[in-house]
């Protein structure tokens, strides 16, 4: 999609910009690559919700153009459930940062998946909470150093794929903003899956993950980032000592079941067919 037909003034609010996000974040790479795949999957603006959490990703709904809403830390998937409910009509896009989806509200994001709720849920994963000082987040991977582990972070992080997998979610992917495009496929994919589907983006924090772990610059990171990358084949025949400081990627569920507002809608013309 070419910056010259009005794909920036359709989709962002230009009077918010230029935005906050530091030199060599990635989560512009992530907001450029699902608003393409809005763009290509035809969602209608006016049918469309944006739901974005407390953080960095969280600024995301502040600059799309969509009618959008930011609740408080961690509750995102919990208002979005309840506007999916209200109107089933909607098209509900979740941003989250790591932190936001996994920690605090860990227990939305599971739900959610367990349901099945036709909710799209997008994870922008740097590794740290970035907005408020780059304390350690539930992904932080060993060993890191960051403002709330000064000598080394001793708990192991946890797979939010593997999670949301495990709760039932029924479109799962990861990709990271070296590949952009392979992001918009697979949020073209998810915005278009009837059920709860998630797509992780990993990306850089240069300013305090990267930093403070001497990681070298956004650019450094990034291209670092595709180094890192293990496609899901490959990673299956590989030990766990061969995947440390490694990320999977691709597509780890696409499948059919059925969705929850679909299967509540049923129960209420029941109720109303049996009141009559």
């Amino acid at each position: 999609m070419s910056v010259n037909n009005g794909f920036i003034e359709k989709y962002l609010r230009t009077d918010k910009l230029p935005h906050i996000w530091c030199p060599g974040c990635g989560n512009g790479i992530v907001i450029n690559s699902l608003i393409r795949a809005i763009d290509n999957v035809e969602l209608e603006q006016e049918k469309t919700v944006v739901i974005s959490g407390i953080g960095c990703s969280g600024r995301a709904s502040g600059y799309l153009k969509f009618c959008a809403f930011q609740p408080v830390h961690g509750r995102v998937l919990a208002y979005a459930t309840g506007i999916k409910l209200y109107n089933p009509e909607l098209n509900v896009i979740c941003i989250m940062g790591d932190g936001d989806c996994a920690s605090i509200g860990g227990n939305h994001l599971i739900h959610a998946a367990r349901r099945n709720i036709g909710v799209t849920a997008v994870v922008l994963n740097n590794n740290n909470y970035g907005m408020t000082g780059g304390q350690y987040s539930p992904t932080t991977p060993k060993k890191s150093m960051t403002r709330t582990s000064p000598f080394g972070h001793i708990e192991p992080p946890f797979d939010i794929c593997d999670l949301a997998l495990t709760s039932g979610a029924t479109y799962v992917a990861r990709s990271h903003t070296y590949k952009p495009r392979i992001l918009t496929k697979y949020f073209q994919k998810a915005l278009t899956h009837k059920g709860f589907a998630l797509v992780e983006a990993m990306c850089d924090c240069p300013t305090l993950y990267g930093r403070l772990n001497k990681k070298g610059s956004g650019k450094e990171m990034l291209i670092k980032q595709k180094d890192r990358a293990v496609q899901l084949e490959k990673a299956k025949k590989m030990t766990p000592e061969e995947l440390e400081d490694k990320f999977t990627v691709g597509e780890f569920a696409n499948k059919v079941k059925p969705e929850y507002t679909e299967q509540y809608e049923r129960i209420i013309e029941q109720v109303r067919t049996e009141d009559s």
